[in-house]
């Protein structure tokens, strides 16, 4: 089964992209992943990636879908993928569609921009060793001190207010429209995403075998 996963920053896509590779035995392609993976390789369309990143250029839609139907072609990929974090946009779906890169469900992990912004401002991470801490679901015993190191615990740049917002802007913005796009296919799966990562993973299932 070939899949696409959507959701918005913090909604949990990439635990649920774990569970499906795990249940159907299928690759989760995320588009980072795979252009390191090209660059790595040195195949020409990482060739060709790599010249926009070394000028500091965004690598084009055009050279992105080329290296993703590149890696859709290796033996893991026969029985299904998931993509995750492609396409980001509706030209990017449309540009899928006409490489003929089939796709079977599009599978959306729905939380509320609310729950998302509780969930990431109040994570905690020890700037020492890295053990993460949420202020309300699971705080240190001491406030600001790892329990494991006695290091001071802080907020990643990526969890402060201000940037989870422009994040979620963005995918608003961008992203979003993709759910009209597939809904109009008869694609579509929206999944509501539950406070335990367990019962969101029952009605992802649920959902892929509907």
């Amino acid at each position: 089964m070939n899949l696409i996963l959507l959701g918005a920053p913090g909604a949990g896509k990439g635990t649920q992209a774990e569970v499906i590779c795990n249940a159907l035995n299928i690759p989760a392609i995320s588009t980072g992943n795979i252009i390191r993976e090209a660059l790595k390789n040195g195949t020409e369309t990482g060739l060709k990636a790599k010249s926009y990143m070394d000028e500091g250029k965004l690598v084009p839609d055009e050279v992105v879908i080329d290296i993703i139907k590149e890696r859709l072609t290796k033996d893991d990929c026969q029985n299904g993928f998931i993509l995750d974090g492609f396409p980001r946009t509706v030209p990017q779906a449309e540009a899928l569609d006409k490489m003929g890169v089939k796709i079977d469900k599009v599978i959306e992990i729905y939380v509320a921009d609310e729950t998302i912004q509780k969930r990431l401002s109040g994570r905690r991470v020890c700037e020492k060793c890295g053990a993460s801490y949420h202020t309300e679901f699971k705080p240190s015993k001491a406030e600001g001190i790892c329990d494991v190191c006695n290091a001071s615990t802080v907020i990643r740049k990526d969890d402060e207010p201000a940037t989870v917002l422009a994040r979620l802007n963005v995918y608003h913005e961008q992203t979003a429209p993709l759910k009209g796009y597939y809904e109009n296919q008869g694609k579509l799966v929206t999944v509501e995403g539950q406070e335990e990562v367990a019962e969101t993973s029952k009605l992802t299932l649920k959902a892929i075998e509907a």
